[in-house]
């Protein structure tokens, strides 16, 4: 099981998006100074906002990149507000792909 996740920063004031099978331990990670050369090292602060549930590694990478190639505000604030746009994001590349 993997996990799409999105998290905010009060601090820096940004999203990140994320993908992983256990999103608790990647928290802290991101909230620790480990992550050196990582963009959440700007801040200690990050709460997650979303989590979704992928039936693959392969579905939570597809939607983190669908995400990150919007560079969109706006669109992940409707993502965490009706997590169903990505049910939908992952119904269409079903369609998509036969």
């Amino acid at each position: 099981m993997h996990f799409l996740y999105i998290m905010f920063s009060q601090k820096s004031n940004k999203y990140f998006t994320g993908e992983t099978n256990n999103v608790p331990a990647r928290l802290e990670l991101h909230n620790s100074y480990k992550t050196i050369k990582a963009f959440t090292k700007a801040a200690y602060d990050w709460e997650v906002k979303l989590i979704f549930k992928c039936n693959s590694r392969e579905e939570a990478v597809y939607l983190k990149r669908n995400i990150k190639s919007r560079r969109s505000r706006t669109f992940i604030e409707k993502v965490i507000i009706h997590p169903k746009i990505l049910t939908d994001l992952l119904r269409e590349r079903k369609i998509n792909d036969y």
